[in-house]
């Protein structure tokens, strides 16, 4: 499910899919995206994110269309105004272990449990970004929607707390195998994080199913 993302949608537009939700009889909604499938080091995280019917929805988005300023800034929002929220992580040896896509939907797995968690009850229905989560608990209904971090304010909540907490993450990293810029690049394949790896060799954060090239001339 999706609709081509032409313009910035109002806040009534963001919330479309959750209204349509409530609408149906899902009582409990929550939206789930991922951050940092893509880099050469460092955790996939997850997040899940349930909003009440009358919480004051904070203006959510997509948090690569973001400054890192305005997401630490909607990240406080949506902890203050959500019902409740959860994070999952699979590290750089799960990902290596099961693949980025296995890894990825077992933090999505571990989110939504840490939000039901929260909750005290079952999440009914949940919003998710492109994916469809196999091995979610059968109670939950999953609607797949395509650019759903900027089509559902949920979605784009989920994803914020999840870059957000990857970030930090991997801010933290950065000062324990320093050298490697992952306070610049968050892990991200740049120039400047190829140079330190051909000079520094690959730290115990790196992902090594995608570096296999670099570990084959060593």
């Amino acid at each position: 499910m999706g609709k081509k993302v032409t313009q910035k949608l109002t806040h009534e537009e963001l919330l479309d899919f959750e209204r349509k939700c409530k609408e149906n009889g899902y009582r409990l909604v929550c939206g789930v995206d991922e951050a940092g499938r893509g880099p050469l080091a460092g955790p996939v995280v997850a997040a899940c994110v349930v909003f009440d019917t009358d919480c004051e929805y904070p203006m959510a988005d997509d948090s690569k269309k973001l400054s890192e300023k305005q997401r630490e800034k909607l990240y406080d929002d949506v902890i203050s105004s959500c019902k409740a929220w959860g994070v999952g992580i699979s590290d750089c040896d799960v990902i290596d272990e099961i693949n980025i896509l296995q890894a990825t939907f077992r933090a999505m797995r571990q989110a939504v449990a840490e939000a039901e968690k929260m909750l005290g009850s079952p999440i009914d229905a949940a919003l998710v970004d492109h994916v469809h989560i196999p091995d979610l608990p059968s109670h939950i209904n999953q609607i797949s929607i395509t650019h759903g971090d900027a089509l559902s304010v949920s979605i784009g909540a989920a994803s914020i707390i999840a870059k957000v907490t990857r970030d930090r993450m991997m801010v933290k990293y950065a000062e324990e195998y320093p050298g490697y810029g992952f306070e610049k690049h968050k892990g991200y394949g740049t120039k400047a994080h190829y140079a330190a790896i051909e000079a520094q060799g690959i730290s115990p954060i790196h992902r090594r199913t995608f570096l296999k090239n670099i570990l084959e001339k060593q």
